[in-house]
């Protein structure tokens, strides 16, 4: 079924045992992920986040709840994430609902970040529209000013979420075209494990 891959049974071991080759490969950010998600209505959108986590079953994002994608998850509290490693030449597609972490899974990352990373989490009105680049620069000045020596808090509109998967599907390229791909589908009873034709 496998053919000359050796696919974990469980496919978070699957993911790791994967990432951990790609940091080996040098791979620029391999924590970055293409995430996938729609509005009510259905239109979807995505873009790329940093994957910050793997517990509790499944994998940790962050990010301004008021937010174009935290607005899509509001409504409808489905996802995909995609990883593409280049060098390995290998992706990773994983879909489940999202769901937001607690308020300290939260505050203990948001404690975590580079100073300039939280300042720009507390400024940052995200997806709005905003005049001009010195309107950012200005509030991040003030903000900075005003704050001194002390350490910024999490802002309640900032926080994680976890997608929690129920598909996944592991794709090894192949130069032929006859590229390997393994998908793993949530059931009652486990992971059902399938190939898929390229």
């Amino acid at each position: 079924m496998t053919g000359t891959f050796k696919f974990r049974q469980d496919p978070m071991d699957q993911f790791r045992s994967w990432f951990k080759e790609a940091e080996k490969n040098f791979e620029h950010e391999p924590e970055a992920m293409a995430l996938a998600t729609a509005d009510e209505d259905g239109r979807p959108s995505v873009r790329m986040v940093l994957f910050r986590d793997l517990k509790a079953g499944g994998f940790h994002f962050f990010t301004n709840y008021q937010s174009r994608k935290a607005l899509h998850l509001g409504s409808n509290p489905y996802g995909a994430l995609l990883f593409y490693w280049h060098g390995l030449y290998r992706q990773v597609r994983v879909e489940g609902k999202i769901k937001k972490v607690s308020a300290k899974i939260s505050d203990a990352y948001f404690n975590a970040r580079p100073l300039g990373s939280r300042i720009s989490a507390c400024i940052s009105p995200q997806s709005s529209v905003i005049p001009d680049r010195l309107f950012l620069d200005a509030m991040h000045a003030a903000f900075s000013n005003d704050l001194g020596q002390k350490s910024p808090q999490r802002p309640g509109n900032w926080g994680g979420y976890i997608l929690v998967p129920d598909r996944f599907e592991f794709w090894s390229g192949r130069d032929n075209r006859l590229h390997d791909r393994i998908q793993y589908r949530k059931s009652r009873s486990g992971w059902i494990i399938e190939r898929l034709a390229p």
